[in-house]
């Protein structure tokens, strides 16, 4: 199969749409729910909370095992390219964002889906799951920027001629690449 052809298209969208969906919903979070935190209660924190995150997390584990695989297949199929960065970079922000949150943030929603009883445990809980999701966010966004890089360099050079994609870095010098 060439390189650069329609299914290495496909494979690199389907990795823009998830690395999308995260960004969405991380920025969503940060911007909607975050604020009402103070709010929230042990009364009410809850239905706020648990249901939304048990949903997300059964979506998002099958979604981040899609990214790992189209993350590395596009960096395989372009390992002889100056693009291979980018699906690395991402790959790499994929596994950090996993073990984030597998290992920081996985013990916090399972100890709200257990019932917090004390009001101090609750804002304790709550603060540490937020700080947490804001750097998990910065991953996310990172993750969407290399994507979105990958991109903007197929189209940048695809679009200049050979000599000035050299001079900006976006090609090897008389190397022919397999595809713009």
């Amino acid at each position: 199969m060439k390189r650069g052809g329609t299914l290495d298209l496909v494979n690199a969208c389907l990795l823009f749409l998830c690395t999308s969906m995260y960004l969405g919903t991380g920025w969503s979070l940060i911007l909607f729910s975050f604020p009402i935190a103070p709010q929230l209660t042990v009364n009410n924190y809850y239905l706020q909370f648990v249901p939304q995150v048990q949903a997300a997390t059964r979506f998002f584990t099958y979604m981040t095992a899609v990214m790992l695989l189209s993350s590395g297949v596009l960096a395989w199929r372009e390992r002889k390219t100056a693009l291979r960065w980018y699906p690395l970079g991402a790959l790499v922000a994929v596994v950090v964002a996993t073990l984030l949150t597998r290992i920081y943030i996985f013990p916090y929603n399972d100890e709200m889906a257990a019932g917090i009883t004390s009001p101090e445990r609750l804002t304790e809980v709550l603060g540490a799951w937020m700080r947490m999701n804001r750097i998990r966010v910065g991953l996310w966004t990172v993750q969407w920027l290399l994507t979105l890089g990958y991109f903007v360099h197929r189209v940048l050079r695809a679009e200049l001629p050979a000599r000035e994609r050299w001079r900006m870095g976006l090609s090897a010098p008389g190397r022919r690449e397999a595809h713009a």
